[in-house]
């Protein structure tokens, strides 16, 4: 056998076993991505091509090698995340409110290719999840401005389900009416009470009436549905256009940086965490000098930082509340362990909410 008979039957032999390989690869890519829908977690592939790039490096011989595997390996990454969208049509995610809500065009932007369920409030929606209706629920944790939304936190501290992800999405909030309508034909504004609340300065320099509504889509539905020139709606872009409401006035909210912290909640907790995660805790203290105090300084000791510390009411016992807490750091690690070994001696209740890598921000 001559010597570039031998070199084509090699290649051909490697062909043979990079298929192999390939379909070990995407076999193993689905099993993740599975593992992150029984989680609740979008269908993405959590492995970084960067990442593998480093740790295979030492095996390829030069760096022209080098250089093409990283263009392989993008390309293998990229194929696995197709092919998990592709199984991925079955996950049903739950979110309150309709079509062109803030919360379905997150939703969507999160899961592209899941079945997307619409829900009347934010405690349909939870336990829609909690009933095995869902796969998920995308609920909203905070706005920029107008601060927390009080009854997912509830849910959040009553319920069964884990925070996942979190995920920042910026809210634009616009002025539409129907056909005929104008800044001057306009009497009353109606919208979702946050809505509202972030557009106050706008409103009131108008002196327009104001009106809550449900959901900011829901007041965009009622618009169209009445076309009344002296009706007008807050809602998004999107919202206006699925009605077929004109554009009044755009970018209205007082905060150009006007963001909502949308949650993805699940039966099963996210198990993996990374150095730079986050999570998130509740717990209650008893009623004694310096119990709190004492909690939050346990979190700084073993070296987490806390980003955020709120505080709810617990509806037991008046005057009694129960904290929020956000912190930074992989809560499955050793330190982790030993400071939730101190609060749960420190605290007359203790629950952990959920495990994320990072927030994620959405365009």
């Amino acid at each position: 056998m001559d010597e570039l008979q031998k070199a084509i039957n090699q290649v051909k032999e490697t062909d043979r076993a990079l298929a192999l390989a390939f379909e070990a690869r995407m076999n193993a890519g689905r099993h993740v991505a599975a593992c992150q829908r029984a989680e609740g977690l979008p269908p993405s592939v959590a492995i970084d091509p960067d990442e593998t790039l480093r740790e295979v490096s030492p095996l390829l011989g030069d760096d022209l090698t080098r250089s093409y595997y990283a263009l392989f390996l993008q390309n293998v990454v990229g194929l696995s995340e197709c092919l998990n969208h592709r199984v991925a049509d079955g996950q049903r995610v739950a979110y309150a409110g309709v079509v062109g809500a803030f919360a379905h065009l997150t939703a969507k932007k999160i899961f592209p290719d899941a079945t997307l369920v619409a829900y009347p409030g934010f405690r349909e929606a939870y336990e829609a999840v909690e009933k095995g209706e869902c796969d998920s629920a995308v609920l909203p944790l905070e706005n920029s401005f107008a601060g927390d939304v009080a009854q997912v936190m509830d849910l959040a501290y009553f319920g069964h389900l884990y925070v996942n992800a979190v995920y920042d999405a910026p809210i634009h909030q616009c002025l539409v009416g129907c056909e005929g309508a104008t800044l001057d034909t306009v009497k009353k504004v109606i919208s979702h009470p946050q809505a509202l609340s972030q557009c106050a300065p706008y409103l009131a320099s108008r002196g327009y009436e104001i009106e809550e509504e449900s959901n900011t889509a829901v007041a965009a539905r009622r618009v169209s549905e009445t076309g009344d020139p002296t009706l007008a709606a807050i809602c998004s872009p999107e919202a206006a256009e699925l009605y077929r409401l004109h554009i009044l006035a755009a970018n209205i909210n007082e905060n150009a940086n006007n963001t909502t912290r949308f949650a993805v909640m699940t039966r099963n907790p996210h198990r993996a965490c990374r150095e730079d995660g986050c999570f998130i805790l509740t717990f209650t203290v008893r009623n004694e000098a310096g119990a709190l105090a004492r909690a939050i300084a346990s979190i700084g000791e073993h070296g987490f930082n806390m980003r955020s510390l709120r505080s709810r009411p617990t509806k037991k016992l008046i005057w009694s509340n129960f904290f929020f807490v956000e912190a930074e750091g992989n809560l499955n690690s050793p330190a982790g362990q030993a400071m939730l070994d101190d609060l749960g001696t420190l605290c007359s209740g203790l629950k952990v909410l959920g495990s994320y890598e990072r927030v994620t921000e959405l365009d």
